[in-house]
């Protein structure tokens, strides 16, 4: 015979708690699953049907019974789990926060774990929980630029409808260049990548000069049409456009969204754009 227990009597709050945590998606599922056994048990169910529609040991069945018998609904949270208690106060943490986003070390362009722990008193290790912690990273830096421009907007607007939204008949294509981009052979054959072993290439090149690319990206397909020029100037752009204008079929529109660069806006692209 399996050992007995009193019966489990819920009241509205306890079951209607219980039934929050057991069906809670964020909910952790420990404490779910504790929630689901004393509900199958208040409900009559003996402890190795439970066990066995949900999966686990008996003994587990009986413990958090036995926990909510004692504790109620405290019973089935975890306990202070055992380990080294934390050492750091808050004030020297916030200390170390607030030095972090308000001050630079001397002489220094942004402070590192190994000049904060010295500034600190506090180990490298630390500083680095510290900062990962609160998602600080003091060696990373962003730019932002602002348009001075006061059709900014309305520009921006008419490039974005037009990705998200392109005319019907229609193609858009962004257009860029990358200059100086170097033609480099190497003194040996590559040797191809293997199983726990990278692609391998000789340290040392010939070097045959410069090339540009120009590309322009098909923004609904991804296909890109590219050609590369031995210089970059107003030039070799119309004959990029020529390279463009034949790989269009004749019955779309075009629409080309590019930069503000010299070589796009010389009487001979403006021609050629015009007509």
């Amino acid at each position: 015979m399996g050992r007995r227990f009193a019966p489990l009597d819920l009241n509205e709050v306890e079951r209607a708690e219980l039934a929050s945590l057991a069906s809670r998606r964020s909910t952790a599922q420990g404490l779910a699953q504790r929630a689901r056994i004393i509900l199958a048990c208040a409900d009559g169910e003996q402890g190795k049907i439970v066990a066995a529609r949900l999966g686990i040991d008996p003994d587990t069945v009986g413990k958090w019974r036995r926990r909510f018998a004692e504790h109620r609904l405290e019973g089935l949270r975890d306990g202070p789990r055992s380990g080294t208690p934390r050492t750091i106060e808050d004030a020297r943490i916030e200390a170390v926060i607030v030095r972090t986003l308000e001050t630079k070390p001397p002489n220094t362009t942004h402070w590192s774990s190994c000049s904060m722990a010295r500034a600190s008193g506090l180990l490298v290790s630390t500083v680095q929980r510290i900062w990962r912690a609160f998602g600080l990273q003091p060696h990373r830096l962003e730019t932002f630029k602002l348009s001075t421009d006061p059709d900014f907007v309305a520009k921006v607007r008419d490039v974005v409808g037009l990705y998200v939204a392109p005319p019907e008949r229609a193609i858009v294509l962004c257009v860029d260049e990358s200059s100086q981009i170097q033609a480099l052979d190497r003194s040996q054959p590559t040797f191809p990548m293997r199983p726990g072993q990278a692609e391998r290439r000789s340290h040392d090149y010939k070097r045959h000069g410069t090339t540009s690319l120009f590309a322009a990206l098909d923004i609904a397909t991804g296909r890109v049409i590219g050609k590369c020029y031995g210089r970059h100037r107003a030039t070799e752009f119309r004959k990029f456009l020529n390279e463009i204008e034949a790989a269009v079929p004749d019955d779309l529109d075009v629409h080309l969204v590019m930069d503000n660069y010299a070589t796009h806006k010389t009487p001979l692209i403006r021609n050629w754009l015009e007509r």
